[in-house]
């Protein structure tokens, strides 16, 4: 720690920052730009200017920058100098010179931190009187619309694309004070980080394009605390809500998990929520895809009751998309011996394999900010890139930060970005990469293994062999093989953070066997390493431990007519399992009890279908890839915009349903109550309670608000309907009010911060009023409880090693994770449908060619589940004899089993992937 003096006051603060991060942690204001809590100090824009003084008796002092000032022990420093505040305020006036007079119609306007630092400096006139220059804007992409005559040329959106993010296509062009920010031509940016520049600009260059078709002021959305749905990473989010649609999603700063950023999958792929054809009432069909007939909420669970009641057998199929409470409640509905978790038996089992490992690998998961801070890495039949996207960011920069002892010996500051990246060249942390598929990361990683999954597996054995010999050997690996393995093994020791990174993409339980050997062998060092297992949907981990019966066991039940019920939560069967087992399976039972909140070929063949809350409509639980519980708060009541609206939680109608069984029915239930029964229920899951407050948490005797306090139009929005303003919806479930009435300050910590808004700062950059340093974390504690932690025990290594992977007349395909439709609920979000690539199947250029299809022809992939038909894309490196079709074109069970190649379109009806998105 050091004292600094700053404006007559004496403070303690972290001796290795610089006086600006160090101000900014004590809670006063400093004017910035160009520097970024994430990104380091490059001294670019000039305003973060103070008067340092070289002692207690120097009185003329100098203007120095604070961003590239260390905040060394005995500093002396005016923040509030007279020189030093003209310096500031001149600075913002140069930078205007050229900014247009837009602010009434710029899209950051109230959300802006130009804005923000104009009034910290006090600049409030234009001098300037002659023309302004101007732009031409460029198309970006879905995603990014682009202003370039608001630009002030801090260098943030560079430093974040191209250094940070490792984007190659946005760059700066020109010098002095003609410079342009953009491509070298117009097309869509190709970061899968892209739409963080919304956040990362301080001005209006880059704005959220989504949100400009239904533009609202920050101001005048309604916000809670979110969860991502789109994958299991579990970022923190702040969906902002208006009419009754979501309008935009910022990223919610967790300093565990995704800090400042978010990736575009998560950003964008909102629009689910907002479609026009979702199910807002409680329908019933005669005949399975008939045409559906409205109900009012009491007759259909009056029917739906009096089917269970009669029914002979009633089974539940759950959904590793829907909440732990809502899982938990169908679960109560159906018993839990009657209970599916909806997932095939293969993810199931290597689920169950995951979970099994985390505790008792001798390694722990670490969060996305350790995984920072480990320099060396192996990834192991996994593209992060692709299925945990924010997880692939953090290991970049894992892998290009500079060992600090390097820039400690030349004193150079970790927080001095240009000079380390200087210093850094084109040194790369060891990373190594075992994937049968090119990556993003393979720029920066030794070269890639592209192996089959078995061979995969075979080398993960061959590393945890090198690395402890009482690790089962391999027999009979190829000498190419070995040599890498050896070089694997032998980096991960000399690491002090060795990680190794795995998961179920690949379906592949034998490649997470071999995963496991390797952290138990470098456990057994007694390395601070991590073992991090990805997994595919947001509550894959929680669905997991809560525990069920597979997907397969249910059609069994349903195909051979020992159930004559079923009611299935929040998932599309026809994308898990083949289509012909599932109309089969359906075709059986009596009664279907669908509860979604999308129209799926699941809903289409329902008896009873009831129109479910997506996570901006219902609050709940969902445990992420690092055993992390996190709760998701209703943005929105959706029947205050929409009346006729008959939309709840899963688990408000699994227990309606359920107490209908009852004599006497039940009362009303909470979220509260939910939660705590699926605790004591699942030991597994004993401490979810404890990832939020609950509902009678208060601040200064208030709730928390949802709104902004300079909220507005109340009264106008309904006015349509009615002149007289109704009573704001009432919640019994949370802290949270749907008012502006409530606490929403930053002064007293918290956990759950539904926006970012302190006074004087209206930008991204307001976290920073709500952490316990800049960059570090919440005052209040970080948001969730961790759940899965190493155990001590006895752990055996794996055994069960493959044989090599040989081709044959048959392929064996696997199914390659997509950030881009990838996911099925994300998938119906239209910027994300125009950002999807078309889907093609990868081959080796020699299987390519025997088929005729070395020039991209369409080729058909048939097994016993399903069969696709896409164009080829030969890869020169792609292991022969194996087929990579992309996720969500067809159930991944396809390949579980041989298939068969044919150039040409397949003749299975309905079965082709020629149009497929």
């Amino acid at each position: 720690m050091a004292t600094i003096h700053v404006d007559g006051q004496n403070y303690q603060v972290n001796g290795a920052d610089n006086l600006l991060k160090a101000c900014l942690s004590l809670g006063l204001d400093i004017p910035y730009f160009c520097w970024h809590p994430a990104m380091g100090s490059v001294g670019a824009c000039r305003q973060c200017a103070v008067r340092q003084y070289k002692g207690a008796d120097d009185t003329r002092g100098a203007l120095v920058m604070s961003c590239m000032t260390p905040a060394a022990d005995g500093t002396r420093i005016d923040i509030e100098d007279e020189e030093a505040r003209a310096f500031r305020a001149s600075v913002v006036e140069w930078l205007m010179i050229n900014h247009p007079h837009d602010c009434p119609v710029c899209e950051e306007g109230g959300h802006c931190h130009l804005q923000d630092m104009t009034v910290m400096t006090g600049h409030d006139r234009r001098r300037y009187r002659f023309r302004k220059r101007t732009r031409r804007n460029q198309y970006l992409g879905p995603f990014i619309a682009h202003e370039m005559n608001r630009c002030i040329t801090c260098y943030r959106c560079v430093r974040f694309y191209n250094d940070y993010a490792g984007g190659e296509d946005l760059g700066v062009f020109g010098t002095r004070d003609n410079v342009y920010f953009g491509r070298h031509q117009e097309g869509t940016l190709e970061s899968r980080f892209a739409g963080n520049l919304t956040e990362v600009c301080p001005t209006g260059v880059f704005t959220d394009q989504s949100h400009s078709e239904q533009y609202t002021r920050k101001w005048d959305l309604q916000f809670a605390p979110g969860i991502c749905h789109q994958c299991a990473v579990g970022c923190n989010i702040s969906p902002g809500e208006r009419y009754g649609d979501i309008r935009r999603i910022e990223n919610r700063y967790h300093g565990e998990v995704n800090g400042y950023f978010l990736c575009d999958l998560g950003r964008f792929g909102y629009g689910y929520v907002n479609r026009a054809d979702r199910p807002r009432l409680p329908e019933w069909r005669e005949a399975p895809g008939g045409a559906a007939v409205a109900l009012e909420v009491d007759t259909a669970l009056a029917r739906i009751g009096d089917a269970l009641r009669h029914a002979r057998r009633v089974i539940g199929i759950g959904s590793p998309r829907a909440s732990l409470e809502s899982n938990h409640q169908l679960q109560e509905l159906v018993g839990r011996d009657h209970f599916s978790t909806g997932m095939d038996a293969l993810e199931q089992r290597c689920l169950g394999l995951m979970d099994d490992l985390s505790r008792t690998c001798g390694l722990p998961a670490p969060t996305l900010r350790e995984v920072e801070q480990h320099d060396a890495v192996l990834i192991l039949g996994e593209d992060p890139m692709e299925s945990a996207a924010r997880l692939g960011l953090a290991i970049r920069q894992a892998v290009i930060a500079l060992p600090s002892e390097r820039a400690a010996a030349l004193g150079i500051p970790e927080w001095n970005a240009e000079a380390l990246k200087t210093l850094a060249q084109d040194h790369r942390q060891p990373l190594f990469i075992a994937y049968p598929a090119s990556t993003e990361l393979d720029a920066l990683a030794r070269p890639r293994l592209a192996l089959a999954p078995d061979d995969i597996a075979r080398f993960g054995f061959a590393v945890a062999h090198a690395i402890d010999p009482a690790a089962p050997p391999v027999p009979g690996l190829a000498p190419e093989l070995q040599d890498r393995a050896t070089e694997t093994a032998h980096a991960l020791m000399a690491a002090r953070r060795p990680l190794v990174v795995s998961g179920g993409s690949l379906g592949s339980p034998a490649i997470l066997d071999a995963a496991g050997n390797i952290a138990r062998a470098l456990a057994r060092r007694a390395c601070q390493g991590g073992l991090l297992l990805v997994r595919r949907e947001a509550n894959s981990t929680g669905l997991s431990l809560m525990g069920g019966q597979p997907l397969d066991w249910a059609l069994e039940q349903m195909a051979s007519g020992q159930a004559d019920t079923v009611v299935i939560l929040e998932n599309d069967l026809y994308q898990r399992l083949p289509e012909a087992r599932v109309d089969a399976a359906l075709e059986r039972v009596d009664t279907r009890v669908v509860l979604d909140h999308q129209r799926t070929r699941t809903l289409e063949q329902a008896t009873f279908a009831l129109p479910a809350a997506t996570f901006a409509e219902g609050d709940g639980t969902l445990v992420s890839l690092e055993g992390r519980a996190q709760r998701f708060f209703q943005v929105f009541e959706p029947g205050y915009m929409r009346p006729e609206a008959r939309i709840h939680e899963s688990w408000r109608w699994l227990h309606r349903l359920a107490a209908n069984r009852q004599a006497p029915p039940a009362g009303e239930v909470t979220l509260d109550q939910v939660t705590a029964a699926c605790a004591a229920a699942h030991p597994a899951l004993a401490a979810i309670p404890g990832a939020a407050p609950g509902a009678d948490y208060r601040i200064e005797g208030l709730r928390l608000a949802r709104e902004p306090h300079r909220y507005s139009g109340r009264t106008a929005m309904r006015a349509n309907r009615s002149v007289s303003e109704p009573r704001s919806p009432q919640d019994p479930d949370t802290a949270f009010a749907f008012s502006m009435e409530g606490y929403s300050g930053s002064h007293r910590p918290r956990q759950q911060v539904p926006f970012a808004w302190a006074p004087g700062w209206n930008s991204p950059q307001a976290w920073n009023k709500f952490t316990d340093e800049v960059g570090g974390h919440l005052r209040g504690g970080d948001p969730g409880v961790r759940l899965l932690v190493p155990v001590p025990g006895s752990y055996h290594y794996g055994t069960a090693i493959p044989t090599a992977f040989a081709p044959r007349s048959n392929y064996r395909a696997v199914i390659l994770p997509r950030l881009f439709g990838g996911e099925e609920t994300s998938a119906l979000a239209e910027p994300i449908r125009q950002r999807m690539e078309r889907p093609h199947l990868v081959l080796a250029a020699a299987d390519a060619e025997r088929l005729g299809a070395t020039l991209g022809g369409l080729v058909t992939v048939a097994g016993e589940t399903g069969c696709v038909t896409l164009p080829a894309r030969p890869e020169p490196d792609w292991p022969e004899g194996l087929v990579g079709i992309p996720a969500g074109i067809v159930p991944a069970t396809i390949a579980q089993a041989p298939v068969t190649l044919a150039a040409g379109p397949g003749s299975t009806p309905g079965q082709t992937g020629e149009e497929a998105p």
